[in-house]
């Protein structure tokens, strides 16, 4: 059986490896640096198995590849019916950047857009630093290893996130946000 899944992952990758479609990010200034014609897929079985085929040593910024582990914590430390209280469930059809709430509750509408993404942080309990270490330390359990921050990266994301910023004062502004901005 492991001999089949890895060579469905083999043929995953050359089926796609060489599609270049797509663009860079470039509302980060310093992910027009990485090289796009990097790609890999991996698969982890229940019972610890790792399967994987292509460039898997790169190493890469997860984006929003965080949001739903960002939620799952905050469920985690707060339970549902208090992070719903937050943070909607249902499909916005917006973009991830979206300066926008429901019309109704003026809570983010879920967690894998920015505003909930945003709201998900500030349920985290702890201070400022606490609820970093928190977050990066239930990321770093999900990856199997000590994860670090991109230190080139965090200053182009803070000189870029003028965005962000204004999503998390107008959260704050409706009272949705548990921390200060």
């Amino acid at each position: 059986m492991s001999e089949l899944v890895q060579q469905y992952l083999d043929q995953i990758l050359r089926e796609h490896g060489d599609d270049t479609s797509g663009a860079l990010a470039d509302y980060i200034p310093e992910l027009t640096a990485v090289d796009p014609t990097g790609f890999a897929v991996t698969l982890s079985s229940s019972d610890g198995y790792v399967y994987e085929s292509g460039d898997t040593a790169t190493q890469f910024t997860i984006q929003s590849v965080s949001k739903p582990f960002t939620y799952a914590l905050a469920l985690d430390q707060l339970g549902e019916a208090a992070v719903d209280a937050h943070i909607g469930v249902e499909p916005s059809g917006e973009a991830f950047n979206e300066i926008s709430v429901d019309r109704t509750t003026r809570t983010p509408k879920n967690p894998m857009i920015n505003a909930g993404a945003i709201a998900a942080v500030s349920l985290i309990p702890g201070t400022g630093d606490q609820r970093f270490d928190l977050i990066r330390g239930f990321y770093s359990a999900c990856a199997g290893r000590e994860l670090d921050v991109d230190e080139d990266v965090y200053r182009s994301e803070k000189a870029t996130g003028a965005r962000n910023r204004a999503i998390a004062y107008m959260l704050a502004s409706f009272g949705v946000l548990e921390a200060d901005p």
